[in-house]
C-alpha cells in the first residue's frame, strides 16, 4: 500500500475513533473509583442526541457565538492534515508545517474565546480569562519543545525523528524530557486533572467547561468532537516523540501507534484517579515546569551532542 493511501485511512479512522478517548478515560476512572462507569462509546451517544437537539443563542451575541464552533473545528480538522498519523507522514508536509500546525489549534482556542465574549457573560469571560493565560503559558513550553526537537533533527516541520533519535544516551533523554514537557502540555490544552477538570460544574472552579456554558444541541456537538480530535492529536503527537520512524512495516507500525494512543488516554485516566485538580496558582508553575524540562533538554542537546549531524 502507497504511504499516501495509507496515512489518508488513517486519517478517516482519526477522524471516526477519537471519540473513543474520552470514554476510555471515563472508563478508567470509573474502575479506580470501583465503579462500572459509562461505556467508552458514551461520547457517540452524546454526540448523536445532542444532534437531534435545538439551541438558544443569547440577545447579547452578535454572531460570533454562534461561528466559534464550526471554525474551532475546522481549524482543528486542518491541523490533523498536516500530522504524520500511523507513523506515516503527512503528503502535505512541509518545511515549518510544525509551526502552522500549533497555531491551527491556537486558533481553534482563540475563536473558543470570542465565542465566550460575545455572550456577555461574567462567567464566560472569566473563563476566557483563564483560558488565555494558562494558553500563553503552555505556548512557550510547545516552542520550547520545537526547539529541542529541531536541534535534534536539523528540520522544522512535523516529519517523524529519524530511527537515529535513541541512538545514543543523549539522544534518549532529550527526547524522553521533551515527552514529559509535552504530557503536561497535554493534560492542559484537553482540559484534564490536574490542569483542569471537564466534569466540573462548579461555574467560579471552571477554565474551559466556563466559555461553552451558552452552548447546546448542534453546536455543543461540535464542541465535544473538536475536544476529543485535539485530544487524539495530542496523544498522537506524544506517540510519535516515543516511537521515532522505524522500518517495522505498516502494519506492527498501526498497531504501536493506536496501542500508544490508547495507553496515552489510560496514563490520563490513572493521573486523574490519582490526584487532585489543582489551584489556579498551581497550573503555571506546572506549565513552567514544563518549558523547564523542554529547556533542560535543549542544554542537553547544544552542549553535550550538538544534535543529530
Amino acid at each position: 500500500m502507497k504511504p499516501a493511501i495509507y496515512w489518508i485511512l488513517w486519517l478517516i479512522a482519526s477522524f471516526i475513533l477519537c471519540p473513543i478517548l474520552p470514554g476510555i478515560i471515563n472508563k478508567v476512572k470509573a474502575f479506580f473509583a470501583g465503579r462500572k462507569g459509562p461505556s467508552v462509546f458514551q461520547l457517540y451517544y452524546d454526540l448523536f442526541k445532542l444532534l437531534k437537539k435545538g439551541s438558544v443563542i443569547s440577545n447579547t451575541s452578535g454572531g460570533l457565538l454562534k461561528l466559534a464552533p464550526c471554525v474551532s473545528l475546522a481549524a482543528i480538522m486542518v491541523a490533523a492534515l498536516l500530522l504524520p498519523l500511523g507513523i506515516v507522514n503527512s503528503p502535505l508536509a512541509f518545511q515549518g508545517d510544525v509551526i502552522l500546525f500549533f497555531y491551527l489549534l491556537g486558533t481553534a482556542r482563540l475563536v473558543t474565546v470570542w465565542g465566550a465574549l460575545d455572550t456577555g457573560s461574567s462567567f464566560e469571560g472569566m473563563g476566557a480569562s483563564r483560558e488565555m493565560q494558562f494558553s500563553a503559558l503552555a505556548e512557550a513550553a510547545i516552542f520550547g519543545i520545537i526547539g529541542c526537537l529541531a536541534t535534534l533533527t536539523r528540520r522544522g516541520d512535523l516529519t517523524m525523528l529519524p530511527s537515529t533519535a535513541f541512538s545514543s544516551s543523549i539522544h534518549a533523554v532529550a527526547i524522553l524530557l521533551c515527552a514529559l514537557a509535552f504530557f503536561i502540555i497535554l493534560l492542559m490544552e484537553n482540559c484534564r486533572v490536574p490542569a483542569d477538570d471537564p466534569n466540573t460544574h462548579l461555574e467560579l472552579t471552571m477554565i474551559h467547561e466556563a466559555m461553552i456554558l451558552d452552548y447546546a444541541g448542534p453546536d455543543l456537538a461540535l464542541i465535544l468532537y473538536g475536544a476529543s480530535l485535539k485530544l487524539w492529536l495530542f496523544a498522537s503527537f506524544f506517540v510519535i516523540l516515543l516511537f521515532p520512524a522505524i522500518s517495522v512495516g505498516m502494519l506492527l507500525s498501526s498497531v504501536i501507534f493506536l496501542g500508544g494512543i490508547v495507553a496515552a488516554a489510560v496514563v490520563v485516566g490513572i493521573i486523574e484517579s490519582s490526584i487532585a485538580r489543582y489551584r489556579f496558582i498551581k497550573v503555571p508553575q506546572m506549565l513552567v515546569g514544563a518549558l523547564g524540562l523542554s529547556l533542560i533538554a535543549l542544554i542537553f542537546l547544544i552542549f553535550f551532542d550538538g544534535g543529530v549531524k
